[in-house]
């Protein structure tokens, strides 16, 4: 299964879809590595090894951030970055880079980079940059991170849910990602192709009823009422009455 590119770009204010990260990295073991650790945080990811592609893939894709390293075959980081900038996307931009200097740091900036990571780097640094530039970024916009449904507190930022009597609940980081595909969208059918281009990556190829493993599993530490299913569209979010 291959999902097709979205091209929604939300607008400043709205409520966002859960995070989604497009990295570009020729390095493949590396690409891999970051990957798997953003996924096991919750995000989408996306991966690409080429500079052009990079850029296809960036101008066509709906993303919150790009993990962009400078040195790829095709077209530079340097050149993909003032291109999405020229073209008037404002994605935030993490830099990565084996080059060291201020040169080459204050290069990637000026290109319109939001930020730079000279490799080898630490793997919870750029974990704690990525999740800055999101904080950056959303504190642009007014919308809050924490959405209230029932007696449940969902807080985006924090990837935390809490009941006003029982406290935190434990979920997974997908089992997270589901609900918040359907909290930034409450009240709203969900399809489950749509959960599964925002929570999986476009190259997710598995059983598409992996999602309702997913539904299914929420539903069992939340009110099982919170999320119904609208028969051949896909899901809502409900407050439990």
């Amino acid at each position: 299964m291959r999902p097709p590119v979205s091209h929604h770009h939300p607008a400043r204010g709205a409520a966002r879809r859960p995070s989604r990260f497009l990295i570009v990295e020729d390095e493949k073991r590396l690409a891999v590595s970051l990957a798997k650790g953003l996924t096991a945080e919750g995000y989408a990811v996306d991966v690409v090894h080429d500079g052009l592609e990079g850029l296809h893939r960036a101008s066509e894709g709906s993303y919150d951030l790009v993990i962009l390293d400078i040195m790829l075959p095709g077209m530079n980081g340097y050149r993909v970055c003032a291109a999405l900038r020229a073209a008037g996307d404002d994605v935030p931009i993490l830099m990565l880079t084996a080059k060291d200097g201020e040169y080459d740091e204050a290069e990637g900036l000026d290109t319109g980079a939001d930020d730079y990571l000279t490799k080898p780097f630490s793997y919870v640094v750029l974990v704690a940059r990525v999740k800055a530039l999101l904080r950056r970024r959303g504190s642009a916009g007014s919308a809050s991170p924490v959405h209230t449904v029932g007696p449940y507190e969902v807080d985006t930022a924090a990837r935390r849910v809490t009941h006003a009597e029982s406290g935190e609940i434990a979920l997974t980081a997908k089992e997270f990602s589901v609900l918040e595909q359907l909290v930034l969208r409450a009240g709203e059918v969900v399809s489950k192709g749509d959960i599964l281009e925002h929570v999986w990556d476009f190259a997710y190829e598995g059983d598409p009823n992996i999602v309702e493993v997913y539904i299914s599993a929420l539903r069992r530490k939340l009110d099982a009422s919170l999320i119904r299913t609208v028969r051949g569209a896909g899901y809502r979010l409900e407050a439990p009455r």
